[in-house]
């Protein structure tokens, strides 16, 4: 086999860049389809040439099929991860991999029974942007590093999303939202986490709608929109995160990462891009280093693609199960810490995925295969 065949399941907003980028990679095909609403499905099949529209359990039922990429709500996650799994098919999911922490395990559980692989967005971390950033730490720039601050601020979703409720319930909030960036972008720098604190708040409990759609309606807040944490790594380094809906305007980096020789400026992990800065403790200011990787442009299927070569080679891809678990784990650690006035030891591990090798790139990504 020298590619996998692919099938989406939810053909929602997000699916159309997945549908774009995976013709950039020659090691899967996306050849089918699915959809709840099951003209939406057609719609996208038609849109990008798709050969098969699909239910979701004919999409299931296609033997022909390798691997599920998983686009639905989170609330169905994991249902539809499992489903996947069940059917003996690998499976690659949006953010977060589930929405409880016994979900995912349940998922990671099935996975090893049947020996199938899971992979997990975000996948902004392989891009360039990232990448650089962690070659500059693996090559000694900054030294050992010692600290990184993240900041994640904004106003939240009531001003300009069509639909924002959901932001503001259990399962939503600024953690939920964009920590899974942020903190995956923290794993793949630094190595795993072993605990956590943090405190939460709500400071504003009802939210009023101000986007045209649902322009006026009130949002009860049922979720923290404040969300201070502190990270232990594994490796002796500390971390500071900030996630907030409650923030109007702020100055604060997105991430720097410092080190026993010099800082690193690390770009927005929402992204894939750069720019990368580092300064050096004899230096008298910041140098924007060029960015060593691939993949700056939006390349949300990264992920995929990384899953897929792997699969064919033998091996874990880099955006795993264990990986977005941890993460998942992390994300629940900071609440549990304010709610119980203590620390949160972290029960799950992971590998800090490997850097993908200088010189891969769209055009010759089955070459990772060996690698």
């Amino acid at each position: 086999m020298t590619k996998l065949n692919v099938g989406i399941i939810g053909c929602g907003n997000i699916s159309g860049i997945y549908f774009k980028t995976s013709k950039l990679f020659d090691v899967y095909d996306i050849v089918a389809c699915a959809d709840l609403d099951l003209e939406r499905a057609k719609k996208r099949a038609e849109e990008f040439d798709i050969p098969n529209a699909y239910t979701t359990d004919e999409l299931l039922a296609d033997q022909s099929i390798d691997l599920v990429i998983n686009l639905t709500i989170p609330a169905v996650h994991a249902k539809v991860a499992l489903a996947a799994l069940e059917s003996g098919k690998h499976v690659y999911g949006e953010k977060p991999l589930a929405v409880t922490r016994e979900e995912g395990q349940q998922v990671l559980r099935v996975a090893k029974e049947k020996g199938l692989m899971v992979g997990n967005a975000p996948d902004t971390f392989l891009g360039a942007g990232l990448q650089t950033s962690r070659k500059l730490i693996d090559d000694g720039w900054i030294g050992e590093p010692i600290s990184v601050t993240a900041f994640m601020m904004n106003h939240g979703h009531e001003g300009w999303h069509p639909d924002p409720d959901f932001y503001y319930q259990k399962g939503g909030g600024p953690m939920f939202d964009m920590g899974p960036y942020y903190l995956t972008a923290l794993v793949s720098l630094m190595g795993p986490v072993k605990r956590v604190t943090g405190t939460t708040n709500i400071t504003f409990p009802e939210r009023t709608i101000t986007s045209k759609q649902k322009y006026g309606q009130k949002i009860q807040v049922q979720t923290p929109t404040q969300i201070n944490g502190v990270l232990d790594f594994e490796s002796g380094a500390v971390g500071s995160i900030i996630t907030s809906f409650d923030t109007w305007h702020h100055k604060l980096p997105n991430i720097e990462i410092h080190g026993t020789e010099g800082s690193l400026s690390v770009p927005d992990p929402n992204n894939f891009g750069g720019p990368v800065y580092v300064r050096r403790r004899d230096h008298d200011s910041w140098s924007e280093m060029p960015l060593t990787h691939g993949f700056s442009e939006n390349s949300r299927g990264l992920g995929v693609a990384d899953m897929a070569a792997a699969i064919l080679k033998g091996e874990t891809p880099r955006a795993n199960g264990d990986l977005s678990y941890h993460v998942l784990e992390l994300m629940h650690g900071f609440h549990d810490a304010s709610d119980t006035n203590r620390h949160y030891e972290l029960t799950s591990k992971c590998e800090q995925p490997p850097m993908l090798p200088v010189g891969i790139n769209q055009d010759n990504f089955s070459d990772l295969i060996k690698f």
